[in-house]
């Protein structure tokens, strides 16, 4: 009973990413509609302006497009790590920490290039409230991620220390 110290926390931070996360890969798919629909409408037979970007959002600022792109890729693999993490949070032994650390630092890098991003974002003003609410988001993450990469370090270090 003494490994299960972390359990809880790893828990909660587990769920709390999830939900951040889906909420980040969310509006990023919103922003990327909105791009879609409201961006270059480019008719047949018709040349593309020389000014044309695939990261072209009418929305937001010259960072837009970027950070949105990142921050669905974080999003996604950050949920699918929560997920893949559900697996080690169940059986909490050794032989399950490596894939859950694994996918948890790789969203955790992810996470770490969106934020970057998002500060970019918000030196270059601009941006209405679903992309401030993002950034903040992807910034928040950035720290709950950490602490929950940490959490289950700790808790298979108390595993190991109780089996000696």
């Amino acid at each position: 009973m003494a490994d299960q110290g972390f359990k809880p926390v790893a828990g909660f931070l587990l769920v709390l990413n999830f939900c951040m996360y889906t909420i980040v890969a969310a509006i990023g798919g919103w922003a990327i509609n909105v791009a879609i629909d409201h961006g270059f409408n480019i008719g047949t037979g018709v040349a593309l302006p020389s000014q044309f970007s695939p990261i072209f959002f009418p929305i937001g600022n010259g960072a837009t497009g970027f950070f949105v792109i990142f921050a669905i890729i974080a999003g996604v693999v950050g949920a699918a790590s929560a997920i893949a993490g559900l697996h080690h949070f169940r059986s909490w032994n050794n032989d399950s920490l490596p894939a859950a650390v694994s996918s948890a630092l790789i969203a955790w890098g992810l996470t770490l290039l969106s934020m970057g991003l998002a500060w970019k974002e918000i030196v270059l003003h601009g941006r209405n409230a679903k992309l401030r609410t993002m950034e903040a988001f992807v910034i928040i993450l950035s720290v709950t991620q950490l602490l929950y990469i940490l959490a289950i370090h700790a808790g298979a270090g108390a595993a190991i220390r109780s089996r000696v």
